[in-house]
């Protein structure tokens, strides 16, 4: 067991340069550097504070010490995300000369030439293929028009090569071309999402201020983002709005999603109005190995159905931008074949205040027979309304994910 993992540090390639390497690793300790001066920075007791001038001017020094925090904070995620950065590694397996001679003659009878051909390993297990090839010029051009090899062609080469289903990474270039290219193939996922919603608007306006997002990242994972902005119509529903937006764009450019909370709250906070506070309920799922993330900022409860049983998340937190400083309520489940991810945001639990109450919502999704997440959602904001005898007074919104294993993935001969 010790000799397989040495010969799998081994067998380990940086996705930098050592060059490049090093010099984000200096970057990263110049920004710790800077993150230990705002630390360090003396502070005042908060007692010579309080007397050394108005209260306005204490209040004043109060906002300034905390926002050095902040900085300081966001310094250390920079020089983190730098450092990771840095010491990216992909397992890689050689591939012998057979096998490629084998890859390259197979690619070749489709008109598609091959020069380099790596198998990568992630930290998860999963396979990355990466090839750098060309359309041969005479199969690439028939009676003066281009005759295209889509990537999606190519996946299909390599999963029946290497028995292995493969597909194009995501934001991969169509179409082969004449030039030599680098491609990227992923191995499928284990799990397939199916995701089903169903809304409802306040009475009282024409636009909802709940916004929701879906969205898969290059590392295989899914993402779900709801957001209920406080209060209801075109300003709850731009609030809402920019703080999804906020969150893809920091977990996209790789910020640990804690960090990206605060960062979000912090900037909400700073405003100092109140009516900018929004919640904030994510679903990270792994799609290789079912593994699920939920991050709740003030969200309504969340429940997982598997079969008739059904786990609630619930979060005692408050929403982004009460305070300053606050801790994202965290937690961690594995979902396995069949089971459902059903996130609500506060106007369903509302209605059902009004009726039988929310405690029997479990019990109600555990009996539902459906299959389709959107029927799953569509029942639960149904009963909803039941209870609250179709008074519509908060904006009402409900998302299901559907998590079923694709047959055949992963498995090989």
């Amino acid at each position: 067991m010790r000799r397989q993992a040495d010969d799998r540090d081994e067998n380990k390639i940086a996705v930098i340069p050592e060059y490049g390497r090093q010099r984000l690793l200096n970057y990263a300790e110049s920004f710790r550097d800077l993150a230990d001066l705002f630390e360090d920075e003396e502070e005042e007791p908060e007692a010579a504070l309080a007397w050394a001038g108005s209260r306005r001017d204490y209040l004043w020094q109060r906002k300034l010490q905390e926002n050095r925090g902040l900085v300081a904070e966001h310094l250390k995620e920079m020089a983190h995300i730098m450092a990771e950065v840095a010491k990216t590694t992909y397992a890689y397996r050689p591939m012998g000369e057979r096998r490629y001679r084998q890859m390259a003659k197979l690619l070749k009878e489709s008109g598609i030439q091959l020069r380099n051909f790596f198998e990568l390993e992630h930290d998860d297990g999963h396979t990355e293929i990466s090839l750098t090839m060309r359309t041969a010029s005479e199969k690439y051009v028939r009676l003066g028009e281009k005759e295209s090899i889509s990537v999606e062609d190519v996946a299909d080469f390599l999963s029946v090569a290497m028995n292995n289903r493969l597909r194009a990474a995501k934001n991969a270039p169509l179409y082969l071309t004449p030039e030599w290219n680098t491609y990227y193939f992923l191995e499928e996922p284990r799990f397939q999402l199916l995701t089903g919603t169903a809304k409802a608007v306040k009475e009282t306006e024409r636009i909802s201020g709940d916004n929701y997002s879906f969205y898969e990242g290059e590392d295989g994972k899914m993402t779900v983002i709801l957001s209920d902005g406080m209060g209801s119509g075109e300003k709850a529903s731009r609030d809402s709005e920019r703080v999804i937006e906020l969150t893809e764009r920091l977990l996209e450019a790789g910020f640990r999603k804690e960090t990206a909370v605060q960062m979000i709250n912090g900037a909400l906070a700073a405003s100092g109005q109140e009516e900018n506070m929004s919640t904030l309920d994510v679903c990270d799922m792994n799609l290789y190995t079912g593994e699920c993330e939920f991050i709740k900022v003030g969200a309504a409860c969340t429940y997982i159905k598997r079969g008739r049983l059904v786990d609630r998340l619930s979060s005692q937190s408050f929403p982004l931008g009460v305070f300053g400083q606050m801790e994202p309520e965290v937690m961690y489940r594995t979902l396995e074949n069949g089971d459902y991810v059903i996130m609500l945001s506060d106007g369903v639990l509302d209605a059902l205040s009004q009726g039988i109450g929310e405690e029997v919502l479990p019990e109600i999704i555990g009996r539902m027979d459906y299959s389709n997440p959107n029927e799953i959602a569509n029942q639960i904001l149904t009963y909803s309304l039941a209870q609250s005898k179709g008074q519509i007074r908060d904006d009402m919104t409900v998302l299901v994910l559907g998590a079923w294993e694709q047959d055949g993935v992963g498995d090989r001969a």
